[in-house]
């Protein structure tokens, strides 16, 4: 059976289009080392693209702490609004992507994990919002990743069918609800991620440049 034409491009946000794994592990770092606890490996994995109130609910329970999520949410965010100024930068072929998806009038979203303040301030840094057709985060749906209903509900607003429509995610819980979803999966590890499983993907990228992610969707690579 042939592979239906792709007709729109979904993005997850965090440690695909920018960096901002490396300061949800500076933040839960410091979150953890005020308690006298330390932010691991294996912690990160279990926590990584899963909307926040799941993810510090993991660390509540993996570590026996007192605080409630709403807690470290808001220590969080005071913890974030210290570093984003100074620390965030987009990916490697963020920019030359968006591009080539603008000349080729191929419609584009982002679903994320991440909560829409949170989504928007980022965004906003680099004037990105206006770039995408619309913005899917946690609050937009019942199940978060790895459940696949926030891509189901991508393809919907985009008005394709998901076998039409190709998702970016660095992670495996992002990936495994892209994949559930029926979506071309294309799997762009970061360091946090390169040991997850990506199973079930159409293709495992080197970075938001690759070539291939190009041929896939009949574009130039820049």
């Amino acid at each position: 059976m042939s592979t239906p034409p792709l007709r729109a491009v979904v993005f997850d946000l965090d440690g695909l289009m920018f960096n901002t794994e490396d300061l949800y592990d500076l933040v839960g770092a410091r979150i953890l080392a005020r308690r006298g606890q330390q932010f691991t490996a294996e912690l990160k994995r279990a926590m990584m693209g899963r909307p926040s109130p799941v993810a510090l609910q993991i660390m509540i329970d993996r570590h026996q702490l007192q605080d409630t999520v709403d807690q470290l949410e808001q220590e969080s965010d005071i913890l974030f609004a210290g570093i984003l100024a100074t620390d965030l930068a987009p990916l490697a072929g963020l920019e030359f992507l968006l591009d080539a998806l603008e000349a080729a009038a191929l419609p584009k979203a982002i679903a994320t994990s991440s909560r829409r303040s949170f989504t928007r301030t980022v965004l906003a840094r680099f004037d990105l919002e206006p770039r995408f057709a619309f913005l899917l985060t946690s609050e937009d749906v019942v199940q978060g990743k790895p459940h696949p209903e926030i891509y189901l509900k991508a393809a919907s607003r985009l008005g394709v069918q998901p076998p039409q429509m190709l998702v970016l995610e660095d992670s495996e819980n992002g990936c495994r609800a892209a994949v559930a979803a029926g979506a071309y999966t294309v799997a762009v590890p970061s360091p946090h991620s390169h040991q997850h499983d990506f199973q079930g993907v159409a293709l495992t990228a080197d970075s938001l440049a690759d070539p291939r992610i190009y041929r896939a969707l009949g574009l130039t690579a820049g």
